[in-house]
């Protein structure tokens, strides 16, 4: 109606401007597998600027219309040319002192050239990471907006970029929380924004390799190796040569409708089963001979460890073999680079872990950059990876459960190639109601319709009032997650032995959370909260009491490092969680890692 009257003027009248945006979702369905392909990298210094009421996107001014309809020219609120540059990959909090506590939108702007390499090529945008939900326009044209802050996305630009003239990409990242969304608005973690992983140009061939999922058959036998396939182009047929040269491996799968599978024997005394004592990999390559022929067949290459990883009664079985994970939870956060990581921190973590005689690490409680698990893999580290389903999601809301199970499926596409993730984990501390049980048992369903090689999980709350393992999800796991903070939270520790004792739980469990803070350094009796002392009090009893319970397959302490969380702001945390065993400084070790590490090497 405003516009039929004249006065009306989108962007300052338009409050549903946001719908534009929704349009062109960018979800697993767009997603390209990138392991093992080459890509150019868009990392760098970008053009940046706070946008608080969102105006880039409200005003459109990503269409850059200087000019008004008689061509006459008119002052503009924006100037992407002249903004300061931050770093790609970077949380703009951790840039200016300003910008700490910033939650809005923030626009980024780099422009960069393409020329093509190859007849017929396609061009993508791979981001890692954008939080938390991002939209893309290339060339003043909108060419999609993806949700979720820690999975990957892809966006086809074929038919936008032009190879005449620089490419001007702009992405608005839009870090507002908000009770729908997943997480909601309430965490227990800092709230990073920005492009704060990787960005990359991806060129394929016209019928190209969209994604692939190579696995050890979970038969118990290690015989047998299953590839499924799936091209994207025209025609959607052809055939693939699958290889893997150290195994005696080159096969052909005939590809209809745009997938296929192939099965191949092994023999199982020459494959050499991939542990955290013998990380072995294998290289694997997978040629595309598209229908009819034609220009650019496809090529891609990757590494994969093939091991078996199952449950029998109360125990975790790796390669049929009982195993003990020996773990601890870890934060993406870091005290100069926020969300942001680099391969350097990734190993540091690992080698930490080790120094404790761990194995095993819970990637808390969100998916952690891509390249966690391929480092794992080399390693040797096994791998708890988790989706922000986190304390009290919107569960009857039908938009965040499209938003979680798009979440999961992400996830699950970009890492189920990776022999060190043995656990997805669907949650982490959701009150038992119907609406949580619907919405997580599908969640479960959906992560072994995608990968039915791994294990199911959540970290989910004790039964309080029985005092008592319980929780209706349990049903739909294969391992239980039990987060609990007697002697701290509760200060009655002796509730946990009688939890313990009163549950006869017929699945391994895994205590995914145990522990109390301290000031590293801060010295005191075994009384005296946030000292080293009553920490390390507190884990010794923990431990001891865990030795009783042979149905306890597993551990992560609550947590390898302090991160920053704004709700904790006592004369001890000043806006950090300081449970770490280790300080923020990622160097100064407490009492209590020590403790942990006595505890992992006996076992």
């Amino acid at each position: 109606m405003g516009e039929k009257t004249g006065n009306y003027v989108a962007g300052i009248h338009n409050a549903d401007y946001e719908g534009e945006y929704q349009k062109i979702l960018l979800d697993h369905n767009c997603l390209i597998n990138i392991s093992g392909r080459e890509t150019e990298s868009l990392n760098g210094k970008w053009h940046f600027c706070v946008d608080p009421y969102d105006t880039c996107r409200r005003a459109r001014w990503f269409r850059e219309v200087r000019r008004n309809d008689t061509g006459a020219e008119h002052p503009v609120d924006w100037d992407f040319d002249w903004w300061e540059r931050t770093p790609v990959p970077g949380t703009w909090n951790v840039q200016k002192r300003e910008l700490f506590w910033y939650e809005g939108s923030g626009i980024y702007m780099r422009t960069f050239r393409y020329v093509p390499k190859q007849m017929e090529e396609r061009a993508f945008l791979y981001f890692e990471g954008a939080a938390y939900e991002a939209s893309v326009f290339l060339n003043g044209v909108f060419i999609g907006t993806h949700d979720g802050g820690s999975t990957p996305f892809t966006v086809e630009i074929s038919d936008t970029v032009q190879t005449d003239r620089e490419n001007r990409l702009i992405v608005v990242a839009d870090a507002r929380r908000s009770p729908l969304r997943v997480p909601m608005d309430n965490t227990d973690w800092f709230n990073y924004g920005g492009l704060y992983r990787e960005v990359h140009l991806v060129r394929v061939p016209n019928v190209y390799i969209k994604d692939w999922f190579v696995r050890l058959v979970p038969d118990g036998t290690f015989s047998a190796i299953r590839a499924d396939i799936a091209i994207s182009g025209a025609g959607v047929g052809g055939k693939t040569v699958f290889a893997i040269p150290e195994l005696g491996i080159e096969e052909e799968i005939t590809l209809r409708q745009g997938a296929g599978r192939g099965v191949f024997a092994v023999d199982a005394k020459s494959l050499s089963l991939w542990e955290p004592e013998n990380p072995k990999l294998y290289d694997v390559s997978i040629r595309l001979f598209p229908e009819g022929g034609g220009a650019g067949a496809d090529l891609v290459r990757d590494r994969a460890g093939f091991r078996e990883i199952k449950t029998k009664g109360q125990e975790i079985l790796l390669n049929g073999k009982k195993i003990f994970l020996k773990g601890v939870s870890v934060h993406e956060d870091h005290v100069l680079l926020g969300k942001t990581t680099t391969p350097d921190i990734i190993r540091g973590t690992i080698r930490d872990l080790k120094e404790m005689n761990g194995n095993y690490l819970r990637l808390a409680h969100y998916p952690h950059d891509r390249r966690f698990a391929q480092i794992a893999d080399e390693e040797g580290v096994l791998l708890w990876e988790e989706i922000p389903v986190y304390w009290a999601i919107a569960f009857g809301n039908k938009n965040t459960y499209r938003d979680a199970e798009n979440q999961l499926a992400e996830l699950i596409q970009r890492d189920r190639n990776r022999a060190s993730v043995i656990i997805w984990s669907v949650g982490n501390e959701n009150a038992d109601t119907e609406e949580r049980l619907k919405f997580m048992s599908s969640l479960s369903k959906k992560a072994r319709e995608l990968d039915e090689t791994r294990l199911v999980s959540a970290a989910c709350l004790v039964n309080h009032a029985k005092l008592k393992i319980e929780d209706r999800l349990s049903e739909f796991l294969d391992v239980i997650g039990v987060n609990e903070y007697y002697g701290w939270y509760d200060p009655d520790f002796d509730k946990l032995s009688a939890i313990l004792s009163a549950s006869k739980p017929d699945k391994p469990v895994i205590v995914t959370e145990f522990g109390g803070g301290a000031r590293s350094g801060q010295r005191g009796g075994v009384y005296d909260l946030f000292s080293e002392d009553y920490q390390k009090a507190l884990y010794i009893k923990q431990v001891e009491t865990f030795k009783k319970y042979p149905f306890i397959a597993g551990l992560s302490p609550w947590i390898l490092y302090d991160f920053r969380c704004p709700r904790r702001f006592n004369r001890h945390q000043e806006g950090y969680n300081r449970k770490g065993l280790i300080d923020a400084d990622r160097k100064t070790r407490k009492l209590a890692f020590f403790v942990m590490q006595a505890f992992y090497k006996e076992r």
